[in-house]
């Protein structure tokens, strides 16, 4: 491979490390508070039946870690929203012990090992076998290989517990600051300042060295998450949005459906069981990978518009709301607000009489 192409290649990576899982995160935690604020007006129980919603994604993400990829982390994340969700019913400044808390822990994980790796005391995380069951191996090979590797390859959503935790309280309260709102102008430009800075010195880190591997996914890279959080928040606020913003409005509304598609249609392209273009030789690896990335992506996108055009759900949102109604059918009864949640206008109506 050429330097220039060697070189390419680590700074995309270096882009890409950590910086989408850490959006991802903050938008879980986004998310719950949406939740949260909606049962709160409706005046039902809270986190109430939000439980079985993050049991199902933990089925969900189990199935879709057998059958389809192993790097997923969304199965931890179910357990970490279960555990959040009561979190940010409690007052202001018990959310911010959690996230002090949470953060130390995850920052003292993340010294011991970056220390390992520079040490070389640090394990392996373990090898592909040989013969290479991605290359070699068929689609049900590579389901024994997830489940014979079961605790390597669910090792980060363990080790993302803590960071989850933090983000997804920090990503909450971010959302009730008014970061989507006209008010949130100076937080959104802190935040796009701070994450400025975190950028330079994540790609500095990451393409000098790979012992710095913990310490940008797991350290530098959530701090551009929130810039990259709030520099879309600042774009998306300036006006109506355009094509771009239509179609990545409509992957939004089936998200769950996008990120199964996009990795089925990635494992085929890629896998040996599929087209096995990831054993290309060296020097068309990086022109390959960039013209499957755009593939995929385009593929999903016109799914999604081609699919909301005829139904109003996504197949996998639709099985979504199907098990959510089986498991909690009957469960969401009408609650005082819980502790902690403002009470809106209905609310205080029903108060007052």
């Amino acid at each position: 491979m050429p330097a220039w192409q060697s070189w390419t290649e680590q700074v995309l990576q270096q882009i890409a490390q950590g910086k989408f899982l850490g959006l991802l995160t903050l938008m879980f935690g986004i998310g719950l508070a949406i939740q949260a604020d909606s049962a709160q007006r409706a005046g039902r129980r809270w986190p109430g039946p939000y439980l079985w919603r993050a049991a199902l994604l933990l089925l969900d993400r189990l199935l879709h870690y057998l059958l389809v990829v192993e790097f997923d982390v969304l199965m931890g994340y179910a357990v970490t929203g279960a555990i959040v969700a009561y979190v940010i019913t409690g007052s202001p400044r018990a959310q911010r012990i959690w996230i002090g808390v949470a953060a130390s822990v995850h920052a003292l994980l993340v010294a011991v090992f970056t220390l390992g790796l520079w040490s070389g005391r640090a394990g392996s995380l373990g090898g592909v076998p040989e013969p290479n069951p991605y290359r070699e191996g068929s689609w049900w090979d590579l389901v024994l290989l997830r489940l014979d590797n079961a605790a390597i390859f669910r090792f980060e959503p363990v080790f993302l517990l803590f960071l989850g935790v933090a983000m997804f309280i920090l990503g909450s309260r971010l959302y009730r600051a008014g970061l989507f709102v006209d008010a949130g102008a100076v937080l959104r430009r802190r935040l796009i300042a701070v994450g400025a800075v975190a950028f330079v010195v994540d790609l500095t880190l990451g393409v000098s060295n790979q012992n710095w591997l913990f310490l940008v996914r797991y350290g530098t890279a959530p701090i551009v998450a929130l810039g990259l959080l709030a520099l879309i928040a600042e774009v998306a606020g300036r006006g109506r949005p355009g094509w771009a913003g239509r179609r990545c409005a409509e992957l939004g509304r089936v998200a769950l459906s996008g990120y199964v598609l996009q990795n089925i249609l990635a494992t085929s392209l890629f896998y040996g069981w599929g087209l096995d273009l990831g054993s290309v030789p060296s020097i068309w690896r990086l022109p390959v990978t960039l013209a499957g990335f755009v593939l995929v992506s385009t593929v999903v996108l016109t799914a999604a518009h081609l699919w909301l055009r005829r139904f109003s759900r996504g197949p996998v949102e639709w099985l979504w709301v199907k098990g959510y109604d089986l498991l909690a059918g009957g469960t969401a009864r009408p609650a005082a607000p819980a502790r902690g949640l403002r009470a809106g206008p209905r609310e205080r109506s029903r108060a007052s009489t």
